[in-house]
């Protein structure tokens, strides 16, 4: 809704963008300080310019969405369209691990068990191993997260549900977000009439940047009221939590993406989650941009290009978005010391919608 400001006001832009990384809030304190959400036009028209080449190339189309939280600069590309997750959806799993994890209902170094039977193909290297097989939790959603493991993210579906994350997801706002099924398994039971369309999980780009920064801002849900989700104040027990996921996320291996083309491939300053089908290319990130934290969320679809090469179009196209973005945001580089829980406390409250 946002991008195409032609026949829609700049207040309804605002509210866009304000409604979909309104969550995205961090300390009240500080509120009065903040900027609202804006549309960054410079980078807005270069995004916009690239996107466009895209389609008239006949190489694919794009939906993003991105905002700098501490400054509420903000970009979108049919950021309210529902896409394909493709892997991104493991991060709905994690963000609920997490939160389990801070209630008591799991641990880190609970046992799961790979059987016989269990292990499916595709991105991991479970698939390799001799069953029974026992690894810890966190050892299960690191390989979820690092290398993608779709046995991994099976088991992490078996121990908190599918109807659990979706539950989850929804509390946070996240109307178009939806874990369908397992990975090469087929579904326990019946489907939502879209599921055909969207596979694994869908999406807007919007909302996973929302979850995302709930990450990377160390936002643990606690419940929910009238004006939205509740979250427990920020304490050292939700930081260890909280720093756990994001040495996954910072330790990610597929790094063609959002790294490819930033300082030092990204190391230590960019925390992502890839997804990957035949025709789509993903990426969700927190970069840690020297002027503050970044969320980018860049979904690319409907590709020529369905090589699994290092230099396979989308996956070039989201990494040259990325770092048109990143440059105009931060071009004084990238700070790893503000990639940690709560991003440094360099968000903005301002960036948020107050429900």
């Amino acid at each position: 809704m946002f991008i195409r400001l032609k026949g829609f006001a700049m207040k309804r832009c605002i509210w866009t963008f304000g409604m979909v990384l309104g969550m995205l809030s961090a300390r009240a304190a500080a509120q009065s300080d903040c900027p609202g959400v804006h549309e960054d036009k410079p980078t807005q028209a270069q995004v916009r310019t690239m996107v466009d080449a895209r389609i008239a190339s006949h190489a694919g189309r794009t939906a993003l969405y991105a905002l700098q939280i501490s400054t509420g600069k903000a970009v979108s590309v049919d950021g309210d369209t529902p896409v394909q997750t493709a892997s991104v959806i493991k991060l709905a799993i994690l963000y609920e691990a997490m939160i389990a994890v801070r209630e008591g209902r799991a641990r880190w170094d609970e046992k799961i068990v790979l059987k016989p039977g269990e292990p499916v193909g595709g991105s991991g290297m479970l698939h390799f191993f001799d069953t029974p097989l026992t690894l810890t939790l966190k050892d299960m959603l690191t390989m979820m997260v690092i290398v993608s493991d779709n046995t991994a993210t099976n088991l992490m579906i078996d121990r908190f549900g599918i109807d659990a994350v979706n539950a989850r997801v929804e509390s946070l706002g996240l109307k178009n977000t939806h874990l369908y099924k397992k990975v090469f398994k087929p579904a326990a039971g019946p489907m939502p009439a879209d599921q055909p369309k969207f596979g694994l999980g869908k999406t807007t780009p919007q909302e996973m940047a929302t979850l995302m920064g709930y990450i990377g801002e160390c936002r643990l849900q606690t419940g929910t009221d009238a004006k939205g989700p509740i979250f427990h104040p920020l304490d050292d027990k939700d930081r260890a939590i909280c720093d756990v996921a994001l040495t996954m996320l910072k330790s990610q291996f597929y790094r063609e993406t959002v790294p490819r083309f930033l300082p030092n491939g990204g190391d230590q300053t960019v925390a992502s989650k890839t997804g990957s089908l035949d025709a789509v290319r993903n990426d969700v990130a927190i970069v840690a941009g020297k002027t503050g934290p970044m969320v980018l969320s860049i979904f690319t679809y409907d590709n020529a290009d369905h090589g699994w090469t290092v230099d396979n179009e989308g996956e070039m196209s989201i990494a040259k978005l990325a770092k048109t973005i990143v440059d105009s945001w931060s071009p004084e580089g990238l700070d790893p010391k503000l990639l940690v829980p709560g991003l440094g406390e360099r968000t903005c409250p301002a960036t948020a919608l107050q429900q």
